[in-house]
This record gives C-alpha cells, structure tokens and sequence, in this order.
C-alpha cells in the first residue's frame, strides 16, 4: 500500500484516536499514545484535524465487535486513513480471513493487542515524523486518557486460565508478569504527577508473578519478590488510593485484606465469579466452587468489616438448568455483594462453550439476566441503606453548579456507583472530601459537606 501523504500543511503530523474496550486495553492506548508524543506527533480531538487516525478495538463479544466495526467505519468515512490495533484485530472470519480487512478493507493495516511497536511502525510508514527536540516531550508516567487525578496500571499481560466462554488467552497470551520493580517506578510517577488513585488491572491480578516464580527484583533499592501481596503492600506506602480489580478467589488473596483493615489499601475487592453450582462452574473451566467462595467472603468480611465486593456473572450458559440457576441467585443471597454485572450468555466466535451441548433459548437467558439483576438490586439497595447517616470519603471526579459527582471506596469509575454531593464552593475536582449520606438509592449515595 503506498505511502498517504499528510494533508495538514502547518505543525506537526497528526495522529487522532479512538480507543474502546477494557481497562487493559486503555492501557494500551496510553503507551502508544506516550510515544507518539514522545516522537512529536500532535495529538488532535477531532477527525478533521488529524493526517490518519488509530482505532483501538475490542474483539471480546459480539456487542464489542459490532461497536469496534461501527467505530472504524465511522473513523474511515470522517477521516479516510485509518489503522486498526487491539482485540479485534486478531479476529478472522469463519473462512480464516481477517474480520477487520473484511468489513473495512480499506484500512491501513491491522495490528492485534500489545502491539506498540507494530503500530508506531504503521504510522511511521504512512506518516513519517522527524525528531523535534521542542515537541518530544511527555510526562514521566506517560500520556494518560483518564483524569488526572486517577490511572489504571497493568501489572501483567495474558492469562493462564483456559475459561470455555473466553478467548483472550487466545488474543492477548499466556500471563506474562511485570517486574515489581517496573511497575512501582510508573505507580511513583503517576503520584508524582497528581494522580490520587491508582487502580490495579490485568487479566488475573491475584496470578501476579507466578510466571516469574515470584522473582525477587528491586524496589527503592530493596529487594522485594514479584508477587501480589508485595505488590499491594508497596503500593500501600504511596499514600494514595489503591483498587483491586480482576481478582480471583485463590487462597492466598487472604494475605491483602489485613493491609484494607488497616487502611493501606482500598477495601474492595473485583472478583469474577461468574456462577456459583458446582457443575457450571466446571463447564465453564473455573477455578473454585460457590461455597468454597462463600466461606472466603464470610473469612474476608470477618478480617475487614468495610470490604466491598464487585462480581459479574453469566446468566443463560449453555446446560444451564433451572435449578442451577436458582443455586446462583441463592449464593447472591447468602454472599451479599455490593456491586454485581450480569451478562446474559453470548456465544463468541472460537470460544469453547459453542460446542458444548444444551443451549438454552435467547429469551429464557435474557429472563434469567433480569431475575438476578433484580434481586442484586434489592440487595444493593440494603446495602446502602447501612451507610445513611454516615461520613464517608470521596474522590471528587465532577463539579458544576449543580453540584458534585465524587466516589467513595466502594465505587470504581464507570462500573460502579456515584455519590452525588450537594453544591459547595469547596469542592474541587480530584480532592479528597469527607462527606454526610443523606439520601441513598439501589446504586448511588447521595450527600454534603458538613457544615
């Protein structure tokens, strides 16, 4: 394909982006996003001010290819030069050609997930940029697409598990741990640059190091093993808010809710559990069983009282019967989650679970996602009520004259719930405020500053 020149005259090339998908693939986002700066690409907010645009996909289910199609038709028709990278980028059709060159064949080229350097090879190819001395600079933690005041860092790549409804494994890899050292010198330099809360990703956070043997490595000069509870307690020092997401539910995730008790870190803790009967759980390839994670919420709640849980399940998986059905919505009961997404089953191309037998009708899953959701709704609600009354720290992430939109350590951004604090000329985006629950809902609190 040749080379398409810049139709900008003046400045620096430009490259826009769109990035959708996960946490993960944000991440992505941002490193290659830190190097183009770092190269002196400008960075417009618009497809007309850009000379090509990058659309970051999403390949996981059937709704986020569909968005990611969507995207980078609208990208091609706005702007006429565009390179795929992330998920979908690895998807191919039931004939083996490629899904993206496929639909949008006038793509520049396609790259699949971490693939930094074969992105910058593609821009560099269609938009060549020479060194400028005054434009290569960035922050020292990098260009970053959330607030300032918070950050996603991804401690690890891929993943070891082989669960029947995903292929990310087959997308993104084998875990692949960063060394401790590597990921506490970003943690410091985002909080040197005013980040306020740190919330840790992966594929599978509590698996951190086990591909590494839990390597000893080197922090602030102190040799400390590349191993999950290292990590939290690390990051525990920095003095910010630290949020544990994708979690499983191994035995020796024990050893982090001593440091939330304490205060260290956040208590909250993300953990896909994705059913609770025995036999689904084994169809799906899952670690653990429902009651097994009962007695560790009960052990964890009993260590620190103020934990909060977020779960998603899958409502509808291929076998499922009514009964076991009703076993997962019993486990909700008796586990009291304060956060939980359910998503009816969706086959996705080259997942396992297509194969298995026993699939159950569109309607009866979309029946079952609606029951659960229900229910976790009146638990929700419960849940909150126990907070009325109460003072609460929050992050602040919104202000105007209708007040404030803030976060307690309860809520991650975008998933979770919102607390709504009333108007006061002391807010400020991306503080920290103690704040009184005066009202509450089945998903937000709703609050002001003490007088």
């Amino acid at each position: 394909m040749s080379k398409i020149s810049p139709r900008r005259r003046r400045g620096p090339p430009a490259v826009g982006f769109v990035s959708l998908g996960c946490p993960k693939a944000l991440v992505d986002s941002e490193r290659i996003l830190t190097r183009l700066r770092a190269e002196g690409y400008a960075l417009p907010g618009s497809y007309q001010g850009a000379d090509l645009v990058v659309v970051n996909t999403c390949g996981f289910i059937d709704s986020a290819v569909r968005e990611s199609l969507d995207a980078i038709g609208e990208a091609l028709q706005e702007n006429g030069r565009v390179i795929v990278t992330g998920c979908l980028g690895v998807r191919s059709e039931a004939g083996g050609a490629n899904l993206v060159r496929s639909v949008h064949p006038k793509v520049l080229a396609v790259t699949g997930p971490q693939e930094t350097d074969a992105v910058l090879q593609a821009i560099h190819e269609h938009l060549p940029q020479p060194h400028d001395a005054f434009t290569d600079l960035v922050p020292p933690a990098g260009l970053k697409l959330t607030p300032r005041h918070y950050a996603y860092l991804k401690i690890s790549e891929g993943c070891n598990h082989r669960c029947t409804f995903c292929i990310i494994p087959s997308m993104r890899g084998d875990l692949v741990s960063r060394p401790i050292g590597e990921v506490m010198r970003e943690a410091e330099a985002l909080v040197r640059q005013g980040v306020r809360e740190l919330l840790v990703i992966s594929q599978d956070t509590g698996a951190y190091g086990v591909d590494l043997r839990y390597k000893m490595d080197f922090v602030g000069g102190r040799p400390v093993r590349t191993r999950m509870s290292e990590l939290v307690r690390e990051l525990g020092a920095l003095g910010v808010w630290v949020r544990l997401h994708y979690v499983y539910p191994y035995p020796h995730v024990d050893d982090v809710l001593p440091l939330m008790a304490q205060g260290k870190v956040l208590p909250y803790l993300d953990v896909p559990f994705q059913h609770a009967h025995p036999r689904v759980l084994k169809r799906m390839k899952r670690p653990a069983a429902g009651e097994a994670n009962l007695e560790r919420i009960r052990a964890w709640r009993a260590v620190c009282p103020e934990l909060s849980i977020r779960s998603t399940f899958i409502a509808g998986f291929p076998g499922e019967t009514e009964e076991e059905f009703e076993t997962l919505l019993e486990f909700l009961r008796q586990a009291q989650l304060d956060r939980v997404g359910c998503f009816a089953y969706s086959p996705v191309e080259g997942a396992a679970a297509n194969d298995l037998p026993g699939a159950v009708p569109d309607d009866v899953r979309e029946e079952r996602r609606g029951r659960l959701m229900r229910l976790q709704a009146a638990i929700s609600r419960r849940r909150l009520e126990r907070k009325l009354g109460s003072v609460q720290r929050v992050l602040i992430d919104e202000c105007s004259q209708q007040g404030a939109i803030g976060r307690s350590s309860a809520d991650a951004p975008e998933i979770d719930g919102v607390v709504y604090v009333a108007p006061d000329p002391r807010l400020k985006v991306g503080e920290f405020f103690d704040v009184l629950v005066e009202r509450t809902d089945a998903h937000d609190l709703h609050a002001r500053l003490p007088a």
